[in-house]
């Protein structure tokens, strides 16, 4: 889309001859210089981000750490319920697990 809008610029550009005999106030050299300016910045410039965040308000960094090994490790840790602690915590251990420890 923004490839045929500069299309059409550039024809435009081609039947407006700038006015060499206005320097710096000629209609024509502006607007030039102001879309060649918008289309180098391109699209990206449509809708500016104050920050870059999601949806949801986090950041690429906090996204990391959320999704981290360590944090998913600990999030089921935490959604195992007392019970289930206990009897991990006092099971019996087999012979294998006797020499680890």
């Amino acid at each position: 889309m923004a490839a045929s809008r500069y299309r059409r610029f550039l024809k435009l550009c081609e039947e407006w001859p700038v006015d060499e005999t206005k320097r710096g106030r000629d209609l024509g050299a502006y607007l030039r210089q102001r879309v060649a300016q918008a289309f180098r910045e391109g699209e990206n410039t449509q809708y500016p981000r104050p920050r870059d965040t999601s949806f949801s308000g986090l950041s690429l960094e906090e996204y990391k750490l959320i999704l981290s090994s360590d944090t998913l490790e600990e999030l089921k840790e935490m959604d195992k319920s007392m019970w289930k602690k206990l009897q991990e915590k006092f099971a019996p251990r087999g012979p294998e697990e006797d020499h680890k420890a």
